[in-house]
């Protein structure tokens, strides 16, 4: 179908089209559609991730439930009744890519997270190449997507911002949705009805509500995405606004960074690296929020007009001195994954300061018309590179831990301060091969913190996720009192995973009854000790916490005029440790 054919024509029945483009007809039905679309896929989202009760790690369902929200999200963004076709199969595309790096992620580490640095860039990749998908739906006379630079940067950048205005916008409604039925479940309450109430404690519940406010909205949005432009037009005002500030402030740092010096940056405390590129981030949305989608979106005041081209050239320098930080960096410490992403993005950013150097260069006060092109060019650039990185194809993990290894059998680091943490917990198999080689190094020191590293299950126990310190096994740590009456074996479970012993290097564990233990853990010598119980309940189970407190019996009435008084004599216990009380009362 293309664009002629689906034109309405001057005759047609439908009512007047309040959208935007007139290739597009009026959809009545699309915010009914695409919430009961997104209500199901909260459903299945919920259902999914639903998995308190699994005691092992499952990436298929994470790769399920990565696939079941990326694709639902994108298609409810960029479908349109022409070629609707098109976005159901984008979708489904970007879904399954998204799955499949979900998956990868979580089975890369040891008890690994879906939700990882792979996962963030391949959800770049999705958020750059939605409004390219949306473009090319638009001008392309077949589904062929070839020369997507040549695709007109107008609607280009016009999709890119109503995006960005929409989703924004859908998910105020689904936290308002979730404030007016909570409103109403109370309201509901109060008469003794709490049905509603019922449902919100119930997570599935809580999904289904998301989704179908989400959907909902996005699709009311775009069936007034003439409204939607105004708001979205606003946004870009109120932002532009901003413009000159920031080019002011960008251009006094750098100044005095001439005077000052770079050491002051790497005294602060803060990761340069990080502030030098949001800086730059916010440098480039506010000058594509002054020069618009084209020409004729120009601003008339000149303040305007000379802060874009001040915040296009001063990206670049922004860009260099997050550059030379990670440099600085990787030379004191050596590589790691999130160094190696680090290194990515300051490249990145070192582009877009060349681009607009050289825009501002070549065309002086019609930099703008330079500058529309090549960033159309580096978006697709980086959604083809984000999307190749986010993909198991490159091993972050290998590249790190050939470089930590080769540091540490240089004597570049000790084997006190060497990072076990990472290799067994960030660097993925190749992390723990490199482990198992060490098991049988000569040095004992090493050999031993390598075969304890391997066995922890909990990169906490090895003294915190980049401490050097490392735990003893919990055998070694806790002292049982009296000495001659061990701990049950799911009462040491309880209490070797407790917060008070989790991360202590010494734990006490006394019994006090025979269903009843006081447990007392301490991180570091001289800190405070943190104290709680470990009781066995009615089901025979042992807990944590104080199961006899708040337990007694509701005090009878009384008549105080008639009552019997008494003077009792209590006696009470409580843990001392060196003579002073480390517990409260209790019996």
């Amino acid at each position: 179908m293309t664009d002629a054919s689906s034109s309405i024509a001057p005759d047609s029945p439908l009512p007047v089209s309040a959208r935007l483009n007139d290739s597009d007809p009026p959809w009545p039905l699309r915010p009914w559609i695409l919430a009961a679309i997104c209500a199901v896929a909260g459903f299945l989202f919920h259902m999914l991730v639903d998995r308190q009760y699994v005691a092992e790690p499952a990436p298929l369902l994470d790769g399920l439930a990565a696939f079941v929200a990326i694709s639902t999200i994108v298609f409810v963004l960029g479908v349109e009744l022409r070629r609707w076709q098109w976005a159901a199969g984008f979708a489904l595309l970007w879904g399954a890519v998204m799955g499949l790096i979900a998956s990868q992620a979580a089975a890369y580490n040891i008890q690994g997270s879906p939700i990882e640095w792979p996962f963030w860039s391949g959800l770049l990749a999705v958020l750059v190449a939605t409004p390219l998908f949306q473009t090319r739906r638009d001008v392309a006379p077949d589904w062929r997507f070839w020369k997507l630079w040549q695709m007109p940067y107008e609607r280009l950048h016009s999709h890119a911002w109503t995006d960005a205005v929409i989703g924004a916008a859908s998910l105020a409604f689904v936290g308002v949705s979730f404030l007016l039925v909570l409103l109403i479940s109370e309201m509901f309450h109060l008469i003794g009805i709490d049905v509603i109430r019922d449902l919100l404690n119930d997570e599935w519940f809580g999904w289904m509500l998301a989704g179908a406010a989400f959907g909902g909205a996005v699709g009311l949005l775009r069936e007034r995405d003439k409204l939607v432009s105004t708001l979205q037009r606003l946004v870009m005002i109120v932002l532009a606004v901003l413009a000159p500030v920031l080019a002011a402030a960008l251009v006094i740092f750098l100044l005095s960074l001439a005077g000052t010096g770079l050491q002051k940056l790497w005294d602060s405390g803060f990761s340069t690296a990080a502030l030098m590129m949001a800086a730059g981030a916010f440098a480039v949305l506010l000058a594509n929020a002054v020069i618009g989608n084209g020409a004729e979106d120009r601003p008339a005041n000149h303040i305007l007009r000379w802060a874009a081209p001040v915040l296009a050239v001063a990206v670049l320098p922004l860009a260099s001195i997050a550059f030379y930080s990670m440099y600085l960096r990787i030379g004191q410490y050596g590589w790691t994954p999130e160094r190696i992403w680090g290194v990515i993005a300051a490249v990145i950013a070192v582009a877009y300061g060349l681009v607009g150097l050289w825009a501002v260069v070549k065309g002086r006060r019609d930099f703008d018309d330079l500058l529309r092109p090549l960033q159309q060019r580096l978006a697709i650039g980086l959604m083809l590179l984000a999307a190749f990185l986010a993909l198991p194809i490159v091993d972050f993990g290998a590249i790190s831990t050939r470089d930590q290894m080769a540091r540490l059998k240089s004597g570049a680091i000790s084997t006190e301060k060497f990072d076990w943490a990472a290799m067994a917990f960030d660097f993925g198999p190749s992390g723990r091969a490199a482990l198992k080689e060490l098991t049988k190094s000569p040095q004992k020191a090493r050999a031993d913190a390598a075969k304890l590293a391997l066995e922890t299950k909990n990169r906490w126990d090895l003294g915190g996720p980049r401490g050097p310190a490392l735990m003893k096994p919990f055998a070694e740590r806790l002292r049982v009192f009296p000495a001659d009456r061990p701990l049950p074996a799911d009462a040491l479970a309880i209490v070797s995973g407790s917060y008070m012993c989790q991360r202590a290097k010494a734990c006490v564990a006394v019994w006090l009854a025979d269903d009843r233990i006081g447990v007392m853990g301490q991180n570091e010598p001289g800190e405070t000790t943190n104290f709680d119980f470990v009781m066995r309940n009615k089901e025979g189970r042992w807990v944590q916490g104080d199961l006899t407190r708040d337990t007694r019996p509701k005090r009878p009435e009384i008549d105080l005029s008639k009552a019997t008084i008494e003077v009792e004599t209590v006696q009470q216990r409580r843990i001392l440790v060196n003579g002073v009380p480390e517990s409260g009362t209790f019996e």
